[in-house]
């Protein structure tokens, strides 16, 4: 059966079990959106810009765990993509972009609309293709999935040239995916699980440690065991957030720069740290000579280049995280810990952020009341910012990718798009995104798709009229030197009227509760809740770069 590219394409996302795709269309790209048009397996999203896709694919992507896909055109479309093939890259999450290109005979001679798109990507992709040929089309396509999907998922990026999408040729479907340079290693050396689990059991104070890596593995019910097992306490990244339940004795809430009280102070007195799919970034080590000092590491990561990047393990394991604990879990038998858990009962009852009185309306009270009435059953999208931090620190996710925000990138303007995704692959389920005033105008222009496609999302907005997380950096290290930080905002509810949302304002802590119902009742568009905040509020704890996590900042 012949088919030209384009057709090709699809009948390949098809087979891949693609159902959702996000673009923006272009003249490159024109022969691909004619077959989508009569395509009715797979639903096309516009969104309003190119970077709005990518998001919007990594939103669908982590809270659905199948691999995201976006279409761009070339030369500007195809670099609008950049930021969000960042983000994804950076947060190893599954996307596959495809891109359009000019024709083959006239790449490299800056023709219209042309940009070196592989080139641009390399470094932030973990594969890229420029397709020559149509005959190469559907090898190109099995195995950019198979790489964005296994190993270490994260986005690879297909160039496509007109002229390839419009060339005919046999199709012929390639059932296997064998790559020789591309083989990840998924179980754990037999050697080093055996000494892990003499570790596990010989330390009287031993701590989970768990990134993005365990809820990529689906490894949650395995580290579930072994922590009940064991009576080993749990923390975890921004990332790693509904890797173990929150809600449960055992769990310490997120560590590092504003991760909680008891968490960092685990960290540090722990005796044996065992981290799996987590790659020791600095916001979450602070001084890595200081880091764990007290503790022996375990580190498990499918990436053998994350082993002992940023931090010297004494048990460095490579696999996946679900076969390495199974295999863990086999040798060790049931134990106490009843000081090491008395002492984190300590610290978990030690501290909490201070908290000011009074008819102000302060960001930590809008983000209990929506967990409050949401019961923690949201799936929650995040900015960057100082809202981020708090969401992270006070709505408890027990279940595995209900949680989707910005990590290593930290990208401003991507909880919108993010969210447009995550509602998109999971019609169903309740979406809360949390943003801020700095954030939601980075790419408001998707209120209009979330419209358009009736996206009933929850938008709280902390307007606090500041770019307040480096407005919180200039109080502390930079004597109240505000520069540039101060935010002249528009009417965000009336912006958010104005694209065809539902739009409420709330500027009193009395008000925030019938608010937050309202947004809650309503199915068939999204809202926006515009919550005028205290400006002056700050993210507590808070450890300073480069310090020590003992060294928080608490008040």
């Amino acid at each position: 059966m012949k088919m030209n590219g384009a057709r090709i394409m699809v009948e390949m996302l098809k087979r891949e079990g693609v159902k959702a795709v996000f673009g923006y269309p272009g003249g490159t790209v024109i022969d691909l959106y004619d077959v989508l048009l009569e395509t009715d397996d797979i639903s096309h999203t516009l969104v309003r810009h190119e970077q709005g896709a990518a998001h919007a694919a990594d939103g669908y992507a982590r809270t659905t765990g199948k691999v995201g896909v976006c279409i761009a055109t070339s030369g500007p479309g195809a670099t609008n993509l950049v930021t969000g093939l960042t983000n994804a890259y950076m947060d190893s999450v599954p996307l596959v972009a495809i891109t359009g290109q000019v024709p083959t005979r006239l790449i490299g001679k800056d023709s219209f609309q042309e940009a070196d798109t592989t080139g641009i990507t390399m470094p932030i992709t973990k594969h890229n293709f420029l397709v020559t040929h149509v005959e190469e089309l559907t090898t190109v396509v099995r195995q950019a999935f198979h790489i964005a999907s296994t190993g270490r998922p994260g986005p690879v990026l297909i160039d496509l040239p007109k002229d390839v999408q419009g060339a005919e040729t046999e199709f012929v479907y390639p059932e296997k995916v064998d790559i020789h340079s591309y083989k990840p290693t998924y179980r754990g050396h037999a050697r080093q699980t055996i000494l892990a689990a003499r570790a596990i059991r010989d330390a009287q104070r031993p701590l989970f440690y768990l990134g993005g890596g365990v809820i990529s593995s689906g490894a949650t019910a395995e580290l579930f065991e072994v922590a009940e097992k064991c009576n080993i306490p749990v923390t975890y990244t921004l990332m790693g957030k509904g890797s173990f339940p929150e809600t449960h004795p055992l769990a310490l809430g997120w560590l590092g720069m504003h991760g909680t009280y008891s968490a960092n102070k685990a960290v540090m007195e722990c005796d044996l740290l065992i981290a799996v799919g987590a790659r020791f970034d600095d916001r979450v080590t602070g001084n890595t000579a200081t880091f764990a000092r007290k503790a022996r590491i375990i580190h498990i990561d499918i990436d053998p280049a994350e082993i002992g990047k940023n931090v010297k393990a004494d048990y460095p394991i490579v696999g996946d995280a679900k076969k390495v604990i199974h295999e863990i879990n086999k040798k060790l038998e049931p134990s106490k810990k009843d000081e090491w858990l008395a002492t984190i009962k300590k610290w978990k009852n030690e501290y909490s952020p201070p908290r000011r009185n009074g008819e102000i309306l302060l960001p930590s009270r809008v983000v209990e009341e929506v967990y409050r009435l949401t019961r923690g059953k949201a799936v929650v999208v995040t900015d960057v910012g100082q809202h981020q931090m708090w969401a992270a620190q006070i709505y408890k996710v027990d279940h595995p990718r209900s949680w989707a925000s910005s990590g290593g990138l930290g990208t401003m303007g991507y909880g919108l798009p993010a969210a447009v995704g995550a509602q998109t692959g999971n019609p169903s389920s309740t979406v809360v995104l949390f943003s801020g005033d700095g954030s939601i105008l980075m790419k408001v222009q998707e209120l209009v798709t979330a419209v358009n496609y009736r996206l009933p999302i929850k938008i709280f907005v902390l307007n606090n009229c500041y770019l307040g997380m480096v407005r919180q950096w200039q109080e502390c290290f930079y004597d109240g030197r505000y520069s540039c930080t101060h935010l002249e905002n528009p009417d965000l509810a009336g912006v958010a009227r104005a694209f065809g949302a539902e739009a409420l304002t709330v500027e009193k802590a009395e008000e925030l509760e019938g608010a937050v119902k309202k947004a809650m009742s309503v199915k068939d568009r999204p809202t926006l809740v515009d919550c005028r905040v205290a400006s002056d509020e700050n993210v507590l704890p808070f450890v300073p770069p480069g310090k020590s996590l003992d060294e928080m900042i608490l008040g």
